[in-house]
């Protein structure tokens, strides 16, 4: 089995509630470890990330062993960088074993083809953001927060985090439609040049299940901060669930 989740945004909107939707997360890392062959997390699983050379965000211990764990048993889990964790080096993979992946990944998987991407920064969409995306993940940038003292920097990050959209109290997506969306355009687009039969994504804060031209399939895994879904690929079909303790 394969699974796919993310958008855990650990962090936001308190230190409390964050540490009970860590402990959720783990208890369905070790439900679903029963059966996963490769987990896929999808991106934005913190709310803020920057490694120091010397120094990382505390907290998050309960998730960190947890995958170590995991991965020590031989699961192959790989994330991807979101637009809130972007800054991910070598710690994680070090600490952790997991498995970095920068932008998009496309995997086959029993004759299934899969396209996989946080989902921020495709399509013709957000030019704007899209801009500011290339300066954050710039040498340049990295190494001048980097200068700032963890204290202020974390600390500053972690203040901007909270009045994220995600963390706000009652804040919820609407599904635009398709013509809309950025990345159900993105993948209709796609598909004009490369048979694709799987578009997984992040990033949107929905949990959608779109039937896109040749019979492919869009699933965005939502999130877990106002919700708790995640896809399950069975060697056949691909299922979009919620997790129920």
């Amino acid at each position: 089995m394969i699974y796919f989740a993310g958008d855990f945004h650990l962090g936001v909107p308190d230190g409390n509630k964050s540490r009970e939707r860590e402990k959720q997360i783990c208890d369905w890392l070790n439900f679903i470890s029963a059966d996963a062959s490769e987990i896929y997390l999808m991106g934005d699983i913190f709310d803020f990330w920057f490694e120091y050379k010397q120094a990382v965000p505390k907290g998050y211990v309960r998730l960190l062993g947890t995958l170590a764990f995991l991965t020590d048993k031989g699961i192959k889990i790989s994330t991807f960088k979101g637009n809130h964790d972007m800054w991910m080096f070598g710690y994680l993979p070090e600490e952790t074993g997991l498995h970095i992946i920068s932008d998009s990944l496309e995997i086959t998987r029993n004759n299934k083809k899969f396209f996989l991407h946080h989902g921020d920064g495709l399509g013709k969409g957000e030019p704007g953001y899209r801009l500011l995306r290339s300066v954050f993940r710039s040498r340049l940038c990295q190494w001048l927060f980097a200068r700032l003292h963890p204290n202020f920097g974390i600390g500053l990050a972690l203040y901007l985090s909270r009045k994220s959209r995600i963390s706000q109290k009652n804040r919820y997506e609407n599904y635009l439609g398709d013509d809309k969306e950025i990345l159900t355009q993105f993948c209709i687009e796609k598909l004009k040049t490369e048979k694709i039969d799987y578009f997984i994504f992040g990033h949107r804060h929905l949990s959608l299940e779109i039937l896109l031209p040749g019979n492919a399939k869009y699933i965005n895994t939502g999130e877990w901060v106002h919700g708790s879904s995640y896809a399950k690929f069975d060697g056949e079909n691909l299922h979009l669930l919620k997790w129920q303790p």
